[in-house]
């Protein structure tokens, strides 16, 4: 094997590597967005009970009871996570190779 070859094959290396912990760090972003989007909701849940009316429904009507905005960003986390992030590493994937 040549030097210079060799020297060729260490570069390239170099450079899958960069490019490989370069998609591994924004399919991990990707891949968070989704369970901190829903621990917010959580968190947001806890911060604020007075506003689930799941917790004193007295009164209230079942789409009073339904719309609940914490819910709501738990709900869109989860499913962000479960359909459109996975999707999306994917075509990451598929797009750096």
């Amino acid at each position: 094997m040549s030097a210079e070859y060799a020297r060729g094959l260490q570069a390239s290396r170099a450079e899958g590597t960069s490019t490989c912990s370069t998609y591994a760090w924004r399919a991990r972003v990707v891949l968070a967005l989704g369970p901190l989007t829903a621990v917010a909701g959580i968190v947001w849940a806890v911060a604020q009970p007075w506003r689930l009316t799941l917790l004193h429904p007295h009164g209230q009507g079942f789409w009073w009871l339904v719309a609940e905005p914490q819910i709501y960003v738990v709900v869109v986390g989860v499913l962000f996570w479960r359909f459109v992030a996975r999707s999306l590493v994917e075509d990451m994937k598929k797009a750096g190779e």
